[in-house]
């Protein structure tokens, strides 16, 4: 870029694009929101047929296409601001300079290069003659013209030099963001077709890289979040921002924004919304080119047959379990799509009000993949229920989880139809997956989750529009004692009451270690729950110890601390079925997983809106 462009480069004209692709990103953004929330939902209660389904899958295209122009509007607005910032701090840079050479009488000419008067000390009755010298930037050239500007008997020539070298760094920091910034924008460009395809929002996950990359010194400029910072803390960050930083940081760490606790729940959700279509593209995509590479399961192998001495052609397994590698490698990818799309249909079926609404508060594909589902909004509910799920519990089977918080919802809306409730699955954590294994007398993936899940929620807390909910910890399972745990190691936590259900203990010997009023914690065993088995800790060969097993007979011990449905955790106890029998349907443990019906489910419904169980 030369002298003159920057000059006379009018700004302005960028800074009025990115308000123009914002207000595009925006208007996608409300488009897509009314389509999925307002338009099928009204036709999902107002029409049925072949011809209904039809339109509904027709829309949710169309909200699939404003979504995709949101988020890609959003990144060429959020570019161009970091290219405005880019040439703002060069032209910043040349006005300075400029204005300083015109004070010193110095003439900055049209190609940049500076003139200089005549002066020093006279030599034969006259002045050293003034001159003209050209910026130099390479770090060489650049300390032998200073070198000669030093030699020259004219001083001006020194001060001439050091402005033409300052003109020239700022073209070369002007120039810098143009190459920088021009092929990032080029390729901020759909495809010519009406279909929002997975390779495409595979393609935005990069685009977004790309952008964050260029426009780190435009973030920086602006307050940066705190670190490792409380939900209070986070909350003040993001009330200090413009709407325009909000959206910078939207556009560029969604998936930073999307975990954040203290920020509203409209946020995250649109932050994770973003993170799960890239992730969903991004995954197929994998699936796709891991497909093409299916090994051979069997062999063909030559063999006499013992009985004619015939040779046959015999189908034989590769002995190297390489297909099988391969098959547990497409399981995972299946199953972590089968997950997202899980998460998505809650928006594509979604025919409720706002009570109802699907808000998805924390989303990432890591390790097991974690998902953080709320249905209805947490911050405005009267009452939020938060169950965090057990040993098993992963991406991939998180259509199970939310159908759990689905129905419990239902239940506290017959419960309570004076106050509303949000019902969240709460799955910000890494759990065990092997009931013999993983999930025995370890308590580390409980210690994982103590933190987050305590931030978690202090952020609802946080936001709550009346400034606290009544809210309850529903822990299933493993998860009981995460909530256990969580409740022990924070006593500001903002839990009013602790539903624990199937579970193997929770930390604690007595309800009162949760830091809640005893009578505010319930729990409750089915009859055919194999947990009620569970041997507690008695050194490393527990299943041989007889010790292990006190608790078929006192009642009282559990694998982690005090049962809490025995008299002696101190909580109260509610009424649950006995649940099948284990084998029932071929189901090992099928009455561990029962609590979400009949009568427990109503109980915990009660629970939660405040009633008695």
């Amino acid at each position: 870029m030369d002298y003159q462009t920057l000059r006379t480069l009018k700004l302005s004209a960028y800074s009025d694009a990115v308000d123009g692709y914002r207000k595009v990103s925006e208007m996608a953004g409300a488009a897509r929101d009314r389509i999925e929330l307002q338009i099928i939902a009204g036709m999902k209660r107002a029409n049925t047929g072949d011809a209904a389904t039809a339109a509904h899958g027709q829309l949710r295209e169309l909200a699939k296409n404003f979504h995709y122009t949101q988020v890609e509007c959003g990144l060429v607005g959020t570019a161009l601001d970091g290219f405005v910032y880019d040439l703002e701090v060069a032209r910043r840079k040349l006005d300075a300079v400029v204005e300083e050479a015109k004070a010193a009488k110095f003439t900055v000419n049209a190609d940049g290069s500076v003139s200089y008067p005549p002066g020093g000390e006279k030599t034969d009755g006259k002045l050293p003659e003034g001159g003209t010298v050209s910026g130099l930037t390479d770090p060489a050239a650049s300390a032998i013209g200073r070198q000669a500007a030093d030699f020259d008997p004219n001083p001006n020539c020194r001060r001439a030099q050091e402005y033409a070298d300052r003109i020239a760094d700022a073209l070369r920091e002007a120039t810098d963001a143009d190459a920088k910034w021009a092929p990032k924008l080029r390729e901020l460009k759909a495809d010519d077709d009406l279909t929002v395809s997975d390779r495409d929002w595979a393609d935005v996950e990069k685009d977004t890289s790309d952008v964050a990359k260029g426009a780190e010194d435009y973030l920086h400029s602006i307050q940066e979040p705190p670190k490792h910072g409380s939900p209070k803390e986070n909350a003040k960050w993001w009330k200090s921002l413009s709407d325009d930083q909000r959206a910078a940081y939207v556009t560029l760490h969604p998936d930073s924004i999307g975990w954040m606790d203290g920020l509203p729940a409209t946020v995250r959700d649109e932050a994770n919304r973003t993170v799960l279509a890239e992730e969903r593209g991004t995954t197929q995509v994998q699936l796709e080119a891991w497909m093409a590479k299916e090994p051979n399961r069997c062999r063909i192998v030559h063999r006499v047959n013992p009985n004619t001495g015939e040779e046959v052609d015999v189908k034989e397994r590769l002995p190297d379990g390489e297909w099988e590698k391969w098959e547990a490698k497409r399981k995972d990818l299946q199953g972590r799509i089968d997950g997202m799309d899980a998460i998505q249909r809650r928006y594509d079926d979604f025919a409720g009000d706002d009570a109802s609404r699907p808000h998805l508060l924390g989303f990432d594909n890591k390790h097991l993949g974690h998902a953080v589902v709320s249905i209805g909004n947490p911050e405005t509910a009267d009452n939020v229920v938060t169950y965090v799920p057990g040993t098993g519990s992963n991406l991939s089977g998180i259509d199970g989880d939310i159908r759990r918080a689905e129905v419990l919802h239902t239940a506290t809306e017959r419960s309570d139809p004076t106050h509303s409730t949000a019902s969240i699955v709460w799955l910000g954590y890494d759990a065990p997956q092997d009931l013999l294994g993983d999930a025995t007398f370890d308590t580390t993936w409980a210690d994982n989750a103590r933190k987050p899940l305590s931030n978690f929620l202090t952020g609802l807390d946080t936001t709550h529009h009346g400034g606290h909910a009544n809210s309850t910890l529903l822990g299933h399972s493993y998860g009981s004692l995460v909530v256990g745990e969580t409740m022990r190691d924070h006593p500001d936590l903002p839990a009013d009451n602790a539903i624990l259900v199937g579970s193997p203990g929770t930390g604690v010997n007595h309800a009162k270690d949760l830091n809640i009023p005893a009578d505010h914690v319930w729990a409750a065993t089915a009859g055919y729950d194999m947990v009620n088995l569970a041997p507690p800790p008695a050194g490393r060969l527990a299943p041989l110890n007889p010790k292990a097993y006190m608790h078929l007979f006192d009642d009282h011990s559990a694998m982690y601390g005090t049962d809490p449905t025995s008299d002696a955790y101190g909580g109260r106890t509610f009424s649950v079925p006995d649940g099948h029998a284990p084998g029932w349907h071929g189901k090992l443990m099928p009455a561990h997983s029962q609590y979400w019906e009949d009568r427990s489910l109503e109980n915990m419904a009660n629970i939660a809106t405040g009633g008695n169980s």
